[in-house]
């Protein structure tokens, strides 16, 4: 996966983890059980209205409380092909980089695409293209090594197919 497009779910400061997958579900490990609750304590929608491809954008310390790699899976198996956010909480990005969910920091673009906006990220420049308002961002692109991880979705799976 080299670029990710999509209709834009936009989320505030601090969302944490107990948010994005609600501790009630944490008994399942099933992505396609945890994708069902996904986002449901901030928006009982979401799943509803997720499509394929789609994109969250968030403000500050996305993905910050407890450390779950129930959150960034829920995320990724709901089909959201990329987080955006001015930050990101440091174990919510490992946790998301070690299962292949693309995740970029970009303040300007966090703060200036709206809910609704159609956008394109490009993920060996780091270009974000906001195509409702033509706008276009630089976001952090991801280093060779860690765009392997996320085409190979996730460090187990490099792992492996690098022993091969």
């Amino acid at each position: 996966m080299k670029a990710a497009q999509g209709c834009v779910f936009k989320f505030g400061d601090n969302v944490d983890t107990d948010v994005i997958i609600p501790a009630r579900y944490l008994n399942s490990s099933d992505p396609k059980e945890l994708a069902t609750h996904c986002m449901e304590d901030i928006d009982k929608d979401f799943v509803k209205k997720v499509h394929e491809g789609d994109i969250i954008v968030a403000n500050k310390n996305f993905g910050c409380g407890s450390s779950r790699e129930h959150a960034p899976i829920s995320i990724k198996a709901a089909g959201v092909s990329c987080v955006i956010a001015e930050t990101f909480a440091r174990i919510f990005y490992r946790n998301a980089i070690n299962i292949g969910l693309p995740i970029i920091e970009c303040p300007q673009a966090a703060k200036e695409i709206n809910a609704g906006d159609e956008i394109k990220v490009d993920f060996d420049s780091g270009i974000i293209t906001d195509i409702t308002t033509k706008k276009e961002y630089k976001g952090q692109a991801f280093p060779p090594f860690m765009q392997k991880i996320i085409d190979c979705e996730g460090l187990v799976n490099y792992i492996n197919q690098k022993e091969k």
